[in-house]
């Protein structure tokens, strides 16, 4: 038996209550006929008082009574343990891929139940598995690592086996610390290419811009093509009630719509007038390279139309707040002193003779100098912002940079416009992690074993809730009689 809030048994205070109640018996005085009071005389009032048990039964259903309720409000449950002397471990697989698991290690699964090692599923709660029958496998993204410490606070001293495909998506946050007796192998499923279009649009001629994702073990990437109409080998285009969808032959993905809109692009150019003159030069380059439908418009006051795909902030004023929160992506000069530098900007190898000092710490940086410090970085916010608390740690000017000479200006610029900044879908992950990167760091030492418990707790509050009403019932009923016989 356990209690999920074992705090509300400080409500057993209260059982000194019926007791007092109880103990303190107030007896009135008893009332003597005569005939006539003239021969008495007159005495002082006196009452009398003593600490004695009565109505014994009816103080243990009154203290029954409230023990009872500070143990539903404790909300008990019940555990089942396991001898110690019949399981000599835990085998741990996946339920959402138990079967091919299974059959991937079956040897070695097979002979550790044969020596006494029971089936658990590595998922919340590690509920046993009664046999190694085949089941239908349900979609999950479990992680692994948070496993594994929950695993370690269950208490289970034995020695565990765990068995599950090594996809990075089951990977997250920190590899964790443990003191467990574990071994943990892996393998690469069946399944392990994901292809879907990441987004198809339509361009200023009519046709279709599709982009398609390839996830695989070694990395994931994505590739663009220009679509007619009528689709090609790999793409079939319908068009229904004015609307045109796009999906993968073969695929028993749901179609993807192709977008009708027009990418809008703002420069304000406030005092940098040129600098928005080489970056007009490379967006021009960039989305005739794309073929999206897309708009290009400067401006040199804060007059700038509502709703924009990207704002080019080229001022050192913030953006105000009416313009950001309307804005889809906005890329900004940094604020701050610029200082020389004799140093370059990556990728590109470009030189950089001037900067801003970056303060940044928690975004996602996209360029860096020669020193691995951010030029562009990229914060995840509402809405998605090029700039974090900066921005861009340079000027689009020859001055600062050789940034708008270089030949890969406009082909930064387009991956900029293309990027996603957000991960694959997670269904889609299919990127492995190796195995040594992904065995937990273990510390050895002598821990002692302790009972293997029975996943899952079974609430047993409902029986309490049904005798605390009997208990109840009980006290009202001696309660009333007790009171009649006196009474009577």
């Amino acid at each position: 038996m356990g209690f999920l809030s074992p705090i509300w048994f400080l409500a057993l205070a209260a059982l000194t209550i019926p007791l007092l109640i109880h103990l303190w018996n107030i007896r009135p005085g008893k009332t003597l006929k005569v005939g006539s009071i003239s021969l008495i005389t007159e005495a002082s009032k006196t009452s009398s008082s003593s600490f004695k048990l009565l109505h014994i039964l009816l103080l243990i259903l009154r203290c029954l009574l409230l023990a009872l309720i500070a143990i539903f409000l404790s909300k008990p449950v019940w555990e089942k343990m396991i001898s110690p002397s019949k399981t000599k471990g835990w085998i741990l697989i996946p339920k959402e891929n138990f079967n091919e698991t299974y059959t991937k290690f079956k040897p070695q699964v097979d002979s550790l139940t044969g020596k006494g090692y029971e089936l658990h599923y590595f998922n919340e709660g590690f509920v046993k598995r009664d046999s190694t029958k085949q089941q239908a496998d349900t979609a999950s993204n479990t992680n692994y690592w948070g496993l594994v410490k929950q695993l370690e606070r269950s208490g289970q001293g034995r020695p565990v086996y765990i068995f599950t495909p090594n996809f990075k998506k089951h990977f997250k946050g920190s590899k964790p610390t443990v003191h467990l007796k574990l071994k943990w192998q892996t393998y690469t499923q069946a399944d392990s290419v994901s292809k879907w279009i990441a987004s198809a649009a339509f361009t200023n001629d009519g046709s279709i811009k599709v982009t398609d994702g390839t996830s695989t073990p070694q990395g994931t990437t994505y590739g663009s093509k220009i679509l007619k109409n009528d689709g090609d080998a790999v793409h079939t285009v319908r068009t229904q009630n004015g609307r045109t969808s796009i999906s993968l032959n073969g695929s028993k993905d749901a179609p993807v719509i192709v977008d009708t809109t027009t990418q809008r692009i703002a420069i304000y150019t406030d005092n940098y007038p040129l600098d928005a003159k080489y970056l007009k030069a490379a967006l021009d380059a960039a989305t005739a390279f794309s073929g999206t439908k897309t708009t290009i418009k400067q401006y040199n006051n804060t007059a700038i139309p509502l709703g924009q795909t990207w704002l080019f902030w080229l001022s050192d004023k913030p953006v105000p707040s009416n313009i950001s929160t309307q804005s889809k992506h906005i890329f900004a000069y940094a604020d701050g002193k610029p200082v020389d530098v004799n140093s370059w900007i990556e990728p590109g190898h470009i030189a950089l003779k001037k900067r801003i000092s970056s303060k940044e710490n928690d975004s996602q940086v996209i360029w860096t100098d020669g020193f691995g410090d951010a030029i562009l970085s990229y914060s995840n916010s509402s809405p998605a912002s090029w700039r974090g608390r900066g921005g861009l740690y340079t000027h689009f000017n020859p001055a600062w940079s050789d940034l708008v000479w270089s030949d890969d200006f406009p082909a930064m610029i387009l991956k900029l416009l293309q990027q996603q900044p957000a991960s694959q879908p997670n269904g889609r992950d299919r990127r492995i992690i190796n195995n040594h990167q992904l065995q937990p760091d273990i510390v050895n030492y002598n821990m002692p074993i302790s009972p293997l418990r029975e996943s899952g707790q079974t609430d047993v509050s409902g029986y309490f809730w049904l005798l605390l009403m009997v208990v109840f019932a009980a006290e009202r009923v001696l309660n009333y009689n007790i009171k009649q016989r006196e009474n009577g």
